[in-house]
């Protein structure tokens, strides 16, 4: 399961999921810092990689174009780096089932409640 971390997710998270995650990556290490949303969904699909931002602009994103590359939607608002670690961690089943499933282009992940 490859996964893309936007720009607006810390880079650190990766050392933290990667053995759940392996193979993925940071725009900052792609040269894709501040690129627009289309290049990065169009460099993530090609090489078959799921989107992972708390930015809702991927999600309208994944919408417009005809063949959207997966797109994990974080609404956590602002919140730790580690409670977004623990929350990849935690969905790691429903992540991996998400990636998987044909029909599906976007997940939502939302803050756990009292969280």
């Amino acid at each position: 399961m490859k996964l893309l971390l936007d720009e607006n997710l810390s880079d650190r998270i990766l050392s933290r999921v990667i053995d759940l995650f392996p193979d993925s990556t940071h725009v900052k290490n792609e040269a894709l810092t501040q690129a627009d949303d289309s290049l990065i969904a169009d460099w993530a699909n090609q090489r078959g990689f799921t989107i992972v931002s708390k930015d809702a602009g991927f999600y309208q994103t994944s919408i417009a174009l005809g063949k959207p590359p997966k797109f994990i939607w974080l609404r956590v608002g602002n919140c730790s780096t580690a409670m977004i670690v623990d929350l990849l961690r935690l969905h790691h089943q429903l992540i991996s089932e998400f990636i998987s499933a044909e029909m599906e282009n976007v997940l939502v992940l939302e803050r756990p409640k009292g969280g």
